[in-house]
């Protein structure tokens, strides 16, 4: 029998969308001929999953599971095709689920979570519902101090901060202006360099333009940076509840420091397909959907 590799696996999981172990399962029957294990998969009914695994899902929900004590939170997306599915009880239900795994075990690696009865779950929704569905990224915050949560209403986007000191009501009214005006960094000595030096080429460009000396494009690049890196800047923010207040001064008058923060929200950096309706129902009707 030949051996079954890790290269193997991957490429099977990746054409298919089904998990490593129903990969290597399936390339072992198939004695490690991959176009037999997919023909197989097929046969046996994961050509469903299989099929609907290469379309988009952009669409889904962000949930958010916390410790009694805000000790620690972990947030996860879990994705779908439809804004209708997203709503569905059994999509629902399925999300929740896998909040729950991930916050106990503490598990951030998707692959790993989605070994066993998820994967299995996720596959058995997929034949059910219709649509292709994921579960995209999990991330976890734990603080000495509190770590914050918010949710938006429609769950398509949430926010984990992590406070020392303060108060819950800090926490939460931090993680809402997170929410709300999608700050990059703590503050601004956090921004990357390499996005730095992007901004700066940027308004480099732009000030060549003008026709001025050298030395006064450099000054105008450097008030433009200054001012780019303070409004991507947590701390720098107006508070979104008080735009009087910057954030800065919120926290500080609390006795706290924000360590970190992550913000969710459903599908940013997915590319979604143009579909051609007229043709998608064409391709219905003559059974190739």
């Amino acid at each position: 029998m030949a051996d079954i590799t890790a290269a193997m696996v991957k490429e099977l999981r990746e054409r298919t969308g089904l998990g490593m172990m129903e990969c290597k399962k399936a390339l072992v029957a198939a004695g490690g001929d991959i176009e037999a294990a997919i023909e197989e998969m097929r046969k046996s009914g994961q050509a469903k999953a299989a099929k609907k695994a290469g379309r988009t899902a952009a669409e889904g929900v962000i949930l958010v599971k916390s410790a009694d004590d805000q000790s620690r939170a972990v947030m996860v997306e879990v994705n779908c095709e439809t804004d209708f599915v997203a709503r569905d009880d059994g999509f629902r239900a399925f999300a929740d689920r896998v909040a729950e795994q991930a916050f106990a075990t503490g598990q951030t690696d998707v692959a790993a979570l989605m070994e066993g009865e998820l994967e299995t779950a996720r596959q058995a929704l997929v034949q059910k519902i219709g649509e292709n569905i994921g579960v995209r990224r999990i991330a976890a915050l734990e603080s000495a101090g509190l770590v914050g949560s918010y949710v938006h209403g429609n769950q398509r986007n949430g926010v984990l901060v992590g406070v020392s000191e303060g108060s819950a009501e800090l926490a939460k009214d931090l993680a809402m202006h997170v929410a709300a005006s999608s700050p990059l960094v703590v503050s601004p000595e956090d921004v990357p360099e390499d996005l730095v030096a992007k901004e700066r080429e940027i308004y480099t460009a732009q000030a060549q333009d003008s026709g001025k000396p050298a030395e006064i494009i450099a000054k105008m690049v450097e008030g433009r940076l200054r001012k780019y890196m303070e409004e991507v800047s947590l701390l720098r923010q107006p508070f979104v509840k008080d735009p009087d207040q910057r954030v800065a001064d919120l926290v500080k008058a609390a006795g706290a420091e924000v360590s970190s923060f992550v913000r969710f929200e459903v599908g940013e950096g997915i590319e979604k397909e143009e579909t051609d309706f007229a043709a998608e129902v064409m391709a219905q009707a003559r059974g190739e959907a």
